[in-house]
């Protein structure tokens, strides 16, 4: 499935994630992913590009298209449950030995 292939990849998910509250410049983008490499964000963001679920403005920030705001959507079920995963396992707060 060309989705799974084009959202597997290191760090396509994390900018989508990141564009969910709209338009990004490549060094806050960058900023926003930890500062992943250069190339690396050219490479994915050419990626998104080519599969038209982001475009980018006249003032060279990226934004989600439409179909980049329904994978967003779709990706919803995930990230709450990845919620639900981390409380789960979370260690328990430490006991005060006083008690």
């Amino acid at each position: 499935m060309a989705a799974l292939d084009l959202f597997g990849r290191r760090w396509s998910l994390r900018i989508l994630w990141e564009l969910r509250e709209g338009p990004l410049g490549f060094r806050p983008l960058q900023k926003r992913c930890d500062d992943m490499s250069s190339s690396v964000m050219r490479q994915r963001l050419t990626e998104l590009l080519d599969a038209q679920v982001i475009h980018q403005l006249p003032d060279s920030r990226y934004e989600l298209t439409p179909l980049g705001q329904e994978a967003r959507h779709a990706l919803h079920p995930l990230a709450d449950w990845a919620q639900r995963w981390a409380a789960a396992i979370a260690p328990a707060p430490e006991r005060d030995s006083s008690d």
